[in-house]
C-alpha cells in the first residue's frame, strides 16, 4: 500500500470572479510542481460550468502535504480564495490505485 496522499479541490467562482480565481490558480502550479515531495499538480476546467476549476494534486506522503500547505505560496492563495469562490477539497487515502 502506498502513502501517497490524493488531494481534489473543486472551485467555483463567484460571480465576478473568474479571471482573478484562474489568475491565483494559475500562479500556483509552478511552484506547487515544484516542492519536493509533489508528484502531481493538475488545473482542469469544468467543461458543463463556466468558472468551476478542478485541482487534482497527488504527494508523497502527509509530509510533503503539511510542507505544501505551510509554503509562501500557500498561505497566500488561503488569503484569496474565499473571497474569489466557493470551495471544497477532499483529501484522499490510496486504497486500490492502478
Amino acid at each position: 500500500m502506498t502513502s501517497h496522499v490524493k488531494i481534489i479541490a473543486v472551485l467555483t467562482a463567484r460571480s465576478g470572479k473568474t479571471d482573478a480565481l484562474r489568475d491565483l490558480l494559475d500562479g500556483m502550479i509552478g511552484p506547487s510542481r515544484a516542492e519536493p515531495g509533489n508528484l502531481r499538480y493538475d488545473l482542469w476546467a469544468d467543461q458543463a460550468v463556466q468558472g468551476r476549476f478542478v485541482l487534482d494534486e497527488l504527494y508523497e506522503n502527509a509530509d510533503a502535504v503539511a510542507a505544501h500547505r505551510a509554503s509562501d505560496h500557500f498561505q497566500t492563495y488561503l488569503a484569496a480564495i474565499n473571497d474569489l469562490a466557493e470551495r471544497s477539497a477532499f483529501t484522499l487515502d490510496a486504497l486500490a490505485v492502478a
